[in-house]
């Protein structure tokens, strides 16, 4: 059971020492002691709090957010003098550019086998732009201008084969040669084939904002332009609770339970996306827009009582899925982050506390300080997965710096010794004369 929530709330700079530490003394060396594959490269991911478990696969998406955790810890200085987290990004980066990368056509395969033998060729815009992203922040780290001439290489053959250019937006789905998938098939891991998902949108729009801005390329400023707009007019609208999980491709409503109903956890990603957007794009923050899905989130699948985001919801009814999955946390503590640093609020303040409290004492297992899967309302454990094909340092790791960095801690100022008065010194005596 969760521990209760109740007494003074704690200070933000307290927590973010509290953090930090986490990160430096055991999250990240946790994911570099567990997770290299030092025989093939890249990274083996299987644990559970129950027991190590035994990685069958490497996926696109979490290689990719590897890469990302690995180089945006070293960015941020989060090392302990011990582990080379620069290296540990670029063993990732190679397994990638190595194995996942089709030399013929282009892009990258959806999943290999631990030695990096294909095992699914198929080309997803969910996995692509999470290769931009993560070669991005390795480019910043490593400096390594061939990783983002990779990079802007993969932007350019995705403008050529995904972009829907009738309708806007980009497909989501794609055979090895770049022909778009437009029939369901339960075998595509990732979103419906055939509709445009706010999922993969999302995620696009988060790569193109970062290749974006190390760029300065018109031509992904203008694909930016794009991929915010259709967010904030379809997926992620003014009005949160006609926010759409899926869409047809020219952009008509999709009916069926599977598209059914909204995500806060994405809802709230996206608003402080939005935001970095509009930023790296030099235009005004849409800050109605941002608190309109922050207050919407709060309002109806925010757990006032006891902290935690729930995870799905109807409209403008209370959440019907209070689950409580360790990214969604992740998200709804950046968007407070944003939020606190722009808009003091006495609700957002509380929301804060109760959310880290509930983080720190139901969602992380404290022998390493890794986020749990999900946890119920209560803050039981449900799934108890630490690391997988589908969970990596991405989130939560990305969560905690931002946090710690908009609220940081400042250590007390040493108190200066207390000046004891002494005797006056005596003159010396002169020199006897000699005899």
């Amino acid at each position: 059971m969760a521990i209760p929530f109740g007494g003074a709330a704690r200070d933000k700079a307290d927590y973010s020492r509290e953090l930090r530490t986490q990160l430096i003394e055991q999250v990240m060396p946790y994911w570099y002691d567990t997770a290299l594959d030092r025989q093939n490269g890249g990274y083996l991911l299987a644990d559970d709090k129950k027991g190590r478990g035994e990685a069958l696969e490497k996926q696109l998406v979490t290689q990719s957010r590897m890469v990302w955790g690995f180089s945006h810890a070293y960015l941020h200085h989060l090392g302990d003098g011990q582990h080379d987290y620069l290296a540990a990004a670029r063993s990732g980066y190679s397994f990638l550019t190595a194995h996942f990368l089709d030399p013929q056509t282009g892009g990258y395969f959806w999943k290999t086998d631990l030695a990096g033998k294909v095992r699914d060729d198929r080309k997803l815009l969910y996995g692509q732009a999470f290769v931009i992203y993560s070669f991005v922040e390795y480019y910043r780290a490593s400096h390594d201008g061939e990783a983002l001439r990779r990079a802007v290489q993969l932007y350019t053959i995705i403008q050529l084969y995904l972009h829907d250019n009738p309708n806007g937006g980009w497909f989501e789905h794609a055979g090895r040669d770049w022909q778009p998938i437009l029939r369901p098939d339960p075998t595509l891991e990732v979103e419906i084939a055939g509709l445009k998902s706010a999922n993969a949108h999302l995620h696009w729009m988060e790569a193109l904002t970062e290749l974006y801005d190390v760029t300065r390329d018109p031509n992904i400023r203008n694909s930016l332009v794009e991929a915010l707009r259709v967010n904030m007019d379809y997926f992620y609208p003014l009005r949160p609770g006609a926010s759409s999980l899926h869409r047809q491709l020219d952009w008509r409503p999709v009916g069926g339970a599977e598209s059914a109903g909204l995500s806060y956890g994405h809802n709230v990603e996206f608003a402080w996306l939005m935001v970095r957007a509009q930023l790296v794009l030099g235009v005004s923050p849409a800050w109605p827009h941002f608190f309109a899905h922050l207050n919407h989130a709060l309002k109806y699948g925010y757990d006032h009582e006891r902290g935690g985001l729930y995870s799905r919801g109807l409209g403008d009814q209370p959440a019907y899925d209070t689950e409580k999955v360790w990214w969604v946390q992740a998200e709804m503590l950046a968007a407070l982050t944003d939020a606190l640093r722009v808009r003091p609020n006495p609700e957002y303040e509380k929301a804060l506390d109760q959310l880290l409290h509930f983080i720190l004492n139901s969602q992380i297992d404290p022998a390493d300080g890794i986020w749990l899967w999900s946890v119920d309302a209560d803050g039981k454990p449900r799934n108890t997965t630490k690391a997988n094909s589908w969970k990596a340092n991405y989130h939560d790791v990305r969560a905690m710096v931002k946090f710690i960095e908009a609220f940081p801690y400042q250590p007390p100022p040493n108190k200066p010794k207390p000046v004891v008065p002494t005797a006056p010194k005596l003159a010396a005596p002169a020199a006897s004369p000699s005899k």
